[in-house]
């Protein structure tokens, strides 16, 4: 079967090495890079004997993987980080290049295999860093938006490498195509943004509109790898082409639909990708060059992490983005591997040189989710060392904070706590460390702290000691459990208010002492449930019932009966049966123009009229002498069964009265 049977033993073979990965709680993208060294040219056994068009399908993955980013990507996210996109990017290439370039005079090599190896080095992988981006949920982010503008300057970059490295020998003549080169790549991009903001949304429309969704799949699927392909027809990355017919559409009304359909293919073919990256490490030859191979990504690594974290502060980016641009884009990128094919081509490198470079890259790429999850500990340990550096704190009183609420977490709970906080004008504080919230916190004047909630120096800014509550509303248990634990030591007793993610984790709360714990999924079961109750016509008091019994067994199965939420539940409990409730008098109902005291409600029923209102104006505690009339709002209030037999006296041939004789009152 050929290329068919290379890609099933592929894609299975990816399958359990994942598997293997996802359970030892590690990025998939490593059980793909595993499968294909297993099943790649020099490991022996079951290998891959199609490795070139397996090559191939990868660069459709590397295309749609920009495709889809460039959906979900739009202008105004630039917006932020152009200054660095736009000169820190080339500014870092040259320094790295330069770095590279000394490395490779250190090692002896010719001065043209040194200025190869910087070039090679000074580009960072895109598909490899988009892709742990996305596992660690970091996509969105400031961060991440750095890394992604740079990493657009770095692709387009690619061209003019290609064309300058192989004209070293005949530097006049590589001008004059490099020359040629920008202006076609100017003229492209004009006409794309031009022609392409104007007709393909439109042609997406038309397709929509045909009401196929698997013509819209296959329109949206060729607008991306067609654009790419006419993009490197006029001599830029096929890649890059796909990303720029992306942000076109991302402007559209079908951006959306268009992102949510490309998804299983993208993860599909970039499956391929990591794999094909897997198949080009010799195992072997890493072994035999193992010093050289480890001495080099160990210098190139760190360097290359230095200078992007130190063009990130220079460009006064503070805070975890520095640390996270330079963990992040250190490793070698997979167009450095189409550069050095083409100074093998050339004889400007050797094949020894190439192998060396490729294995030293593969080793990059692999190391990237590792090295990449670790932002977070850095950080704290930065934090420890230099505890003189100032937290970014925003929209602070000027006041002392004293008897605030401090609300860990700045997403859709924790900001809407802030505004009903705000709008009641009770003093508090909120901790972030996701850049985007940040800046949304900010543009709604909240004062919020940037930093871990549960570091010792984030806490004292956030004066946890003089702090009224602590709310958690951030689901991962293991950060809640850090935060609480942290602050029980700053202050001991504080109050806490905690979301839940899972009622498994009822017991780890306990043992922190915590009580007061919300299950947002559950509440919205629960109020889903009345809905539809309600809308098939259950009584009020039977919904009641039914809800409170289904939050009473949650309670009872996640051991937190003590005897105070006991007593709440029960507080709860009847407040819920002594609901108030407006019955209207209709024409033919037995009261009108009978007094409260002829009726005699009270004595019969049991309930209480505390309220009518009558031509929209309400009277409350109406006196014995009052007359009902048609049309009156009467409120009652009382228990279930009494409210019950209120509803039968009105309305006594009901099915539900004749049923229940008892209800009826005697």
């Amino acid at each position: 079967m050929g290329i068919a049977t290379d890609i099933i033993v592929l894609v299975l073979t990816a399958f359990f090495c994942g598997l293997v990965m996802q359970r030892l709680h590690q990025p998939l993208i490593l059980g793909y890079i595993l499968a294909g060294i297993i099943l790649g040219p020099y490991t022996g056994g079951m290998s891959i004997t199609e490795v070139h068009d397996i090559e191939l399908l990868a660069e459709i993955g590397v295309a749609l993987l920009l495709f889809a980013l460039g959906l979900e990507f739009s202008l105004k996210d630039l917006q932020p980080v152009k200054y660095i996109a736009l000169f820190g990017t080339p500014l870092q290439m040259l320094l790295t290049i330069a770095f590279g370039y000394a490395i490779g005079l250190l090692f002896g090599w010719d001065w043209k295999t040194a200025l190869w190896f910087g070039s090679l080095i000074s580009l960072s992988s895109t598909m490899v860093i988009l892709k742990t981006l996305m596992n660690q949920g970091w996509l969105g982010t400031l961060s991440s938006k750095v890394m992604i503008g740079m990493l657009i300057i770095q692709d387009l970059a690619v061209v003019p490498l290609m064309i300058i490295l192989p004209q070293l020998n005949d530097p006049a003549a590589g001008s004059d195509i490099l020359g040629f080169a920008v202006i076609k790549a100017t003229v492209f991009l004009a006409a794309m943004f031009f022609l392409g903001t104007r007709l393909l949304p439109y042609l997406l429309k038309t397709i929509a509109r045909l009401g196929s969704r698997e013509l819209f799949i296959l329109a949206i699927t060729a607008i991306g790898l067609g654009v790419g392909y006419a993009t490197y027809l006029v001599g830029l990355s096929f890649a890059f082409g796909a990303f720029i017919a992306g942000m076109v559409l991302s402007e559209s009304d079908y951006g959306h639909q268009a992102l949510s359909d490309i998804v299983p293919l993208r993860d599909l073919f970039g499956l391929l990708f990591f794999a094909s990256v897997g198949m080009l490490l010799d195992p072997r030859f890493l072994l035999s060059h193992f010093t050289l191979i480890l001495f080099l990504v160990v210098v190139v690594s760190i360097g290359k992490g230095c200078i992007f974290a130190f063009l990130a502060w220079i460009f006064r980016y503070r805070n975890v983005i520095p640390l996270a641009v330079g963990l992040g884009l250190f490793q070698v990128g997979e167009f450095s591997f189409v550069l050095a094919r083409i100074g093998v081509s050339c004889e400007a490198i050797s094949s020894e040189f190439y192998n060396m470079f490729l294995t030293m890259a593969v080793v990059s790429m692999v190391l990237t989710p590792f090295v990449s999850s670790q932002t977070s500990r850095f950080y704290s340990l930065k934090k420890r060392w230099f505890k003189h550096e100032p937290l970014e704190s925003l929209n602070f009183p000027e006041d002392e904070l004293r008897n605030h609420v401090v609300i860990a977490g700045c997403g859709r709970i924790g900001s809407q706590i802030a505004g009903v906080l705000q709008q009641l004008a009770i003093p508090f504080v909120l901790v972030e460390i996701d850049q985007l919230r940040i800046e949304a916190a900010k543009a709604a004047g909240y004062p919020i702290v940037y930093g871990d909630g549960s570091q010792e120096i984030v806490q004292e800014a956030l004066r946890i000691e003089r702090a009224a509550l602590l709310v958690i509303t951030i689901p991962n248990i293991v950060v809640a459990r850090s935060i609480i634990s942290h602050a029980q030591k700053v202050r001991s007793g504080i109050r806490v208010v905690a979301r839940i993610s899972d009622p498994e984790f009822f017991n780890v709360f306990k043992e922190l002492a915590v009580v007061d714990l919300v299950y947002p999924e559950f509440e919205a079961g629960l109020e889903m449930t009345r809905q539809v109750l309600l809308y098939l016509r259950i009584p009020v008091p039977e919904i009641q019932q039914y809800t409170e019994n289904l939050r009473h067994q949650l309670l009872s199965t996640a051991t937190m009966s003590t005897d105070g939420y006991k007593t709440l539940g029960q507080m709860r409990a009847a407040d819920q049966q002594f609901d108030l409730q407006w019955v209207e008098l209709d024409a033919e109902n037995p009261l009108l123009n009978v007094s409260i005291a002829e009726a005699e409600i009270r004595k019969t029923t049991g309930v209480s009229i505390v309220g009518i209102i009558r031509n929209g104006v309400l009277q409350t505690n109406p006196d014995p002498s009052f007359r009902f009339q048609q049309d009156d709002l009467v409120a009652i209030i009382g228990s279930a069964q009494s409210r019950r037999k209120f509803h039968c006296l009105i309305n006594p041939l009901s099915e539900k009265c004749l049923l229940a004789p008892e209800a009826a009152p005697s």
